[in-house]
């Protein structure tokens, strides 16, 4: 009993979000695990630092002891100025708020991709020589050994100038051009892909050591290509980053957990298939509800719950065949502030001896946070939950056959439900939702109108009236972009902001403009 009344303690303070940290309710240590913590991704959506110190606080109230911060282009270096954007926080902000998590015993793990996922770096031609590909600037060449070591021992030094953090995360994930260039075509015939990557990665890590700290990996790569994985040094930490697969899903687990390396486990709240229109929450619900367990059961030293504003592919636009004017990250999600309730679930797990259910939560949830009964919150639920399918060339990509109508009418009843519950607190929270739904069917709405026109009947004569369907579209195109930046206008600039909205339905008045040219 005693149990049972400590851990609904715990989750009421979870869901109130009231200051109160774990050791205020003098919560026993249940497991190994003794890195608790979150990563952000700056790769869009750059947080305004008062937001990003609000988050934090709410994290370290509630358990969090360590970030991951995925600066990219928003961290200002000062020996390769090309590298920060628009966004770009100062020096003295990046220190102030390094401090201020100090100050909250939150430790701020800097990451730096240092293999793949380096657009934002080699874009600039200065870097040309560094690239396993001049059209595809995601990834460095490993078969230049002496220019990657100037840089990121430059790039790694001018971290550790700014963050206390004993680790330095170096990327290492989703290396998809891994023996692409000639160079490494013919090494790789050598000595293979798993010692190509691992050299790279040793190499990284040894200027890491050099600096006095430790090296953390991703492990996707050397769980996909483990032979020489011994090269690393002792002192390395393997992410193992599981979204919903079977744990076997880049290769061999066990020779991970057999290589001596210490491990942390990293589930996700936003993550693929999730983009503009689309959450699939029931997928992040059911991660955190399933991995963070097992990832105590293995034994794993760290939990950190990464969350991806965009998947970290671009498309680049250039100016000739050899000069690049910008890249735009391919997939956007809604931004984090929409994700309260999956923030407070990975909470409460993570600092729980028991596995909760999704139903548990959610109703709990609910009636503390929003006032709503038990009936509200699983009509919430199922709203949240429905049909989470994209739609490709006109079909429906699920796992039994539905049509863009169907699923249309599923949206917009889901939409229909979270508009008629009436939350007695936080009811500007309940509008992220609303507003997720409300997206969702504008461009479900958009869907049905793209497949008509792509249909093998569709003639001239048609065009008129798909004009008519997208012009009733495009009048609810304002005020979804007005709640918007309502809703997010205190966590994101206000270009970022414009970006969002300007981007989320650009295709609409692209095919607008082709069929009014056919009128």
């Amino acid at each position: 009993m005693k149990r049972h009344l400590q851990r609904s303690l715990i989750l009421i303070l979870f869901i109130t979000g009231l200051n109160f940290s774990v050791s205020a309710v003098d919560i026993k240590p249940v497991d190994s695990v003794r890195i608790k913590g979150f990563h952000l991704d700056m790769r869009i959506q750059v947080m305004k630092l008062p937001a990003l110190k609000k988050f934090v606080l709410n994290l370290s109230n509630n358990g969090i002891n360590t970030l991951v911060m995925e600066w990219e282009g928003s961290y200002p270096f000062v020996k390769e100025p090309l590298i920060a954007n628009r966004y770009a926080y100062s020096r003295e902000e990046v220190r102030d708020f390094v401090n201020y998590c100090n100050s909250l015993h939150i430790q701020v793990i800097p990451l730096q991709q240092s293999f793949g996922h380096v657009e934002y770096i080699l874009r600039n031609y200065k870097y040309v020589a560094l690239r396993e590909d001049q059209k595809d600037f995601s990834q460095v060449c490993p078969s230049e050994p002496e220019l990657n070591k100037k840089l990121f021992t430059t790039l790694y030094t001018d971290l550790v100038s700014t963050h206390n953090s004993p680790c330095i995360h170096i990327g290492g994930d989703e290396t998809y051009l891994l023996g692409h260039c000639e160079k490494c075509k013919k090494r790789a015939a050598e000595i293979g892909l798993s010692r190509l990557y691992f050299d790279h990665i040793k190499m990284l890590c040894d200027i890491v050591v050099s600096l006095g700290k430790r090296p953390i990996v991703w492990a996707d790569i050397a769980l996909k290509y483990p032979d020489y994985i011994s090269l690393l040094p002792k002192e390395t930490i393997f992410v193992d980053w599981n979204y919903g697969w079977d744990v076997n899903h880049f290769g061999d687990h066990a020779k991970l957990l057999k290589s001596g390396y210490e491990i942390w486990g990293s589930p996700a709240i936003r993550s693929y298939p999730d983009n503009y229109f689309l959450t699939d929450w029931q997928k992040h619900f059911n991660n955190i509800r399933d991995f963070i367990p097992l990832s105590r059961k293995l034994g794993y030293k760290g939990i950190v719950m990464t969350s991806w504003s965009t998947s970290g592919v671009y498309s680049s636009l250039f100016e000739s065949e050899d000069e690049l004017i910008d890249l735009f990250a391919i997939r956007h999600v809604y931004p984090l502030n929409g994700f309260n309730i999956l923030v407070s679930y990975y909470l409460s797990t993570l600092n729980s001896d028991e596995k909760l259910t999704n139903d548990q939560f959610i109703i709990n949830y609910c009636n503390t946070r929003y006032g709503l009964n038990s009936q509200q919150a699983m009509q919430f639920k199922h709203a949240l939950f429905a049909t989470p399918y994209n739609v490709v060339h006109g079909k429906v990509i699920s796992p039994k056959e539905i049509t863009v109508s169907q699923l249309l009418d599923s949206a917009t009843n889901a939409l229909n439900v979270l508009k008629s519950l009436k939350p007695i607190r936080e009811e500007q929270e309940v509008r992220h939702y609303v507003l997720m739904a409300g997206i969702r069917v504008y461009y479900l709405r958009y869907m049905k109108i793209e497949a008509e026109v792509n249909s093998p009947g569709f003639s001239a004569d048609q065009v008129p009236v798909c004009l008519t369907k997208l012009d009733k579209l495009l009048a609810d195109e304002q005020k979804l972009n007005v709640e918007f930046t309502a809703l997010n206008k205190d966590f994101l600039y206000k270009s970022a902001l414009d970006e969002e909205n300007l981007l989320r339905s650009q295709k609409i008045h692209v095919l607008y403009n082709r069929l009014a040219k056919v009128k």
